[in-house]
This record gives structure tokens, C-alpha cells and sequence, in this order.
């Protein structure tokens, strides 16, 4: 099995808020990340597929191919974006960088063909990243 990984980035806002609790109640649970005013990061996103090489390519997808998915599924999606108000997956739905990896995946999968998804990271800060495989 070889694995394939290609990397993204865009920039995007949000605001991490439960609608049915206090304003006390969110800052003391999501801190800065409550702002009223939004917050935003420069989030990097890896996309990890796995596969046998093709013996005509020696690819297991074309990286080129690879690309066109994630800048249309995911950058041209969320780039610039405030995903609380931006983006219809997160109308009802707290974008919280766990929540945000989970639907990058249900954009991406569909478009993966001759090979599996086998992952997503999605990077938020230098110290803080999440990674879903689909499970």
C-alpha cells in the first residue's frame, strides 16, 4: 500500500459558541474562541490517500487530479470564509476544527476514484490539529 499526501491552505473565521448556553457559559468553555466579533486562523489541510501505483502511471492518483479536488472542495468552499455564516454545512452546526475535518471529508470522498481517502488533517495553529479517517 502507498500513501499519497497533498497540502492546501486557506483562511477562514469562526466563532466557537453553543447558541443554548450563556455568554458566561462559552467564554468559560471556548475562551477566546467565543469572541462576538469572530476569530480567524490560517489553517494548512492535508489530504492522505492510499492505493496500489498504477502500473501504466506508477500513480496512485494524479497529484494534479488530487489538486483540483481540494481547491474546489475545500478551498474555494472555506478560503476567506466565516464558516458560521459563510458556509451552509455550519448554519446548525458549531465549527469546531473536529466538525470542520469531518465535513471536508464528506466534500472530498465522493471525488476519490482509482484509490481510498485515507485521511484528512486539518492544521488550525502550530500547536493544535485534528486528523479523521473516515470512521
Amino acid at each position: 500500500m502507498v500513501y499519497l499526501t497533498r497540502r492546501e491552505h486557506f483562511n477562514g473565521a469562526h466563532r466557537l459558541a453553543n447558541p443554548s448556553w450563556s455568554e458566561e457559559k462559552n467564554v468559560e468553555v471556548f475562551g477566546k474562541c467565543a469572541n462576538k466579533n469572530w476569530h480567524g486562523h490560517n489553517f494548512d489541510v492535508f489530504v492522505t490517500v492510499k492505493g496500489t501505483p498504477n502500473p501504466d502511471t506508477g500513480f496512485i492518483i494524479n497529484a494534479h487530479d488530487l489538486a483540483k479536488i481540494m481547491k474546489r472542495e475545500i478551498v474555494e468552499r472555506l478560503d476567506h470564509k466565516n464558516f458560521n455564516m459563510d458556509v451552509p454545512e455550519f448554519q446548525n452546526v458549531l465549527p469546531s476544527t473536529e466538525n470542520v475535518v469531518q465535513q471536508i471529508w464528506k466534500w472530498v470522498v465522493p471525488h476519490i476514484k482509482g484509490c481510498q481517502l485515507h485521511c484528512i488533517k486539518l492544521v488550525e495553529t502550530e500547536n493544535i490539529y485534528v486528523e479523521y479517517f473516515g470512521e
